[in-house]
């Protein structure tokens, strides 16, 4: 299996390397910059996992269209902000020929509808992950602790068995350092995920700290429980019940004392970047509307983030 990983940050950059670390054909699509330091200095992941120094295929846009013809990809795995999805979806277009497959592991759930505008839905796969990783300072995947893992699926399950699918399964079993799912129910997968990532951003984003410090105070515990059952309602309302044994897994993460976890979207707000709000908040608060669904919890914490923009945008507004 041929696979073009779009950027060699936290997300793509770990899982990637921990494929080509396997003997996996990856190339990684790049900034001239990045592509630079890659040539110089390979591809660097720190991890309590194992740490590795790896020299890896890479390709910047300008040389992507011929090398694509050439060697035509089997699988373009997007890797990137969700907020970036409409740059990201012209950066890979080229390596889009006729037998490749396109698999984001971004979160939410709205780029879906847009890979599949551009692409077609026959070629887009389901994907997600979990893992907290960044790019350091001086270029290395900086992998933090907990526990890293890769889910992937048909979307429609009438096509549960592919080829494609089975051969990414083989890719994947190669490699050491994640855990690789298949899944034959990738939506419910996907709302698993994604319901309990919002209550995790939205309570540690509006509250500006971490679930421990969140449960310690007066009535936090409460708080996160209910905005967790506003999400849960929205994915039964959806038609994806969240069932009983991940809803309670999701809410002993939510409330646990002591917790150190904070959503990645803390950790981009802190550090003053952009950060995904309408795609994972945003959503979820739309899709409560639709459905007629209280969520007060859910409405503060979108109110709150979308002030967080709106002064990062224009700082000097009142």
């Amino acid at each position: 299996m041929r696979i073009l990983v779009l950027g060699a940050g936290g997300t793509g950059g770990y899982f990637g390397g921990r494929l080509a670390q396997a003997g996996v054909d990856v190339t990684f699509l790049v900034r001239p910059t990045r592509a630079a330091q890659l040539a110089r200095e390979g591809l660097r992941l720190r991890s309590p996992l194992g740490d590795a120094d790896l020299a890896v295929a890479h390709v910047t846009a300008d040389a992507l269209p011929a090398l694509a013809a050439a060697q035509p990809f089997d699988l373009v795995v997007l890797s990137c902000k969700a907020y970036d999805l409409d740059t990201a979806i012209d950066a890979i277009a080229p390596a889009v020929g006729a037998g490749t497959s396109v698999m984001p592991i971004l979160n939410g759930l709205q780029h879906y509808a847009a890979l599949d505008a551009r692409f077609g839905a026959d070629r887009v796969l389901g994907g997600l992950c979990f893992i907290s990783a960044v790019k350091g300072p001086e270029g290395e995947v900086v992998h933090l602790p907990s526990p890293p893992s890769l889910t992937f699926g048909e979307r429609d399950p009438a096509r549960n068995g592919s080829a494609r699918t089975q051969a990414l399964a083989q890719a994947c079993a190669r490699a050491e350092g994640f855990e690789a799912v298949r899944s034959d129910d990738f939506l419910q997968a996907a709302w698993n995920k994604f319901s309990f990532l919002t209550a995790m951003a939205a309570a540690t984003c509006l509250m500006r700290a971490s679930i421990g410090r969140i449960v310690a105070s007066d009535e936090g515990a409460a708080f996160v429980a209910a905005l967790h059952d506003e999400c849960l309602a929205v994915a039964a309302a959806q038609g994806q019940a969240i069932p009983a044994q991940a809803a309670e897994q999701a809410r002993s993460l939510l409330t646990r004392a002591g917790s150190p976890a904070t959503a990645s979207m803390l950790r981009d707000l802190e550090s003053g970047q952009d950060v995904e709000a309408a795609q994972i908040v945003g959503d979820m608060l739309a899709r409560a509307r639709q459905h007629g669904i209280a969520a007060p919890r859910l409405q503060a914490a979108w109110v709150h983030l979308q002030c967080y923009r709106s002064r990062r945008e224009s700082p000097a507004t009142p």
